[in-house]
């Protein structure tokens, strides 16, 4: 386990030792430390959940924002904003310099974050990243998937492997429709071969496609055999933050 990372959980620990403002959630070798900072951010209570790997700081953590007083897409905006000042502090030990850059900006991420989603943002391009539990009838589960895929405009990648994940883009009316006809239509088969609805599909994001990041022409299926290779596949189109922040949770 990173010495760095221990080095900065004692730091943190120390500096936000107020009643709830710091718990760890997770230390392992083979993850790392999961461990949430509880801010007061304009008068706006924000919860900041980081990972950070074995790899840490040569490997961003992974970051994500949540509040009851905020929406979603706010919550998304000010966790952008961190990721991309996370960048620019590597590779060099980031957390506790991260909070202190926020706290002292944090007027100008609040006022960005109040903004709601406009009309651009609804009718734009949108991406989901899914996870099945499982396949029991993998060949026509996945015929299935393409056809709702195809019906509905939908590009983005099928994997399969130790875990199953499904990354959409597309309108997001369309993208609505795809999670209404995955959850309804008869798409596996339950243990006794009997055809069932998918009961344990969960829906780890929701966006709009941020910029610089890429549309995918097609909707095409991919199986790895490894968890480096499904990282991989995320890194070679563009994906390699949303990999970060989700999958490793998955594990």
């Amino acid at each position: 386990m990173s010495e760095v990372a221990a080095d900065e959980m004692s730091v943190l620990s120390a500096i936000y030792c107020g009643k709830d403002e710091f718990e760890l959630l997770e230390e392992s070798a083979d993850k790392g430390f999961v461990f949430r900072v509880k801010l007061l951010v304009e008068g706006i209570p924000l919860n900041i959940i980081f990972h950070l790997s074995p790899e840490y700081p040569r490997c961003l953590p992974v970051i994500s924002v949540s509040s009851e007083d905020l929406s979603r897409h706010q919550c998304q905006s000010i966790k952008e904003s961190l990721i991309k000042k996370a960048v620019e502090l590597q590779p060099d030990p980031m957390v506790h310099e991260l909070l202190s850059w926020f706290k002292e900006n944090s007027s100008g991420f609040m006022t960005v974050a109040t903004i709601a989603p406009t009309q651009k943002d609804e009718q734009g391009t949108w991406v989901a990243l899914l996870h099945l539990d499982h396949m029991r009838a993998k060949t026509k589960y996945v015929k299935l998937i393409e056809k709702f895929t195809s019906e509905l405009d939908l590009t983005g990648r099928l994997f399969l492997g130790r875990i199953i994940l499904i990354l959409l883009q597309g309108a997001r009316e369309n993208i609505k429709e795809y999670l209404h006809l995955q959850k309804t239509a008869k798409v596996d088969v339950d243990s006794s071969g009997k055809r069932c609805k998918e009961k344990m599909m969960r829906v780890l994001c929701e966006t709009p496609l941020s910029d610089g990041l890429q549309q995918l022409p097609t909707f095409d299926v991919k199986e790895f055999s490894t968890l480096e290779d499904l990282k991989t596949e995320f890194q070679a189109i563009g994906f390699k933050m949303m990999y970060e922040e989700f999958v490793p949770s998955l594990l």
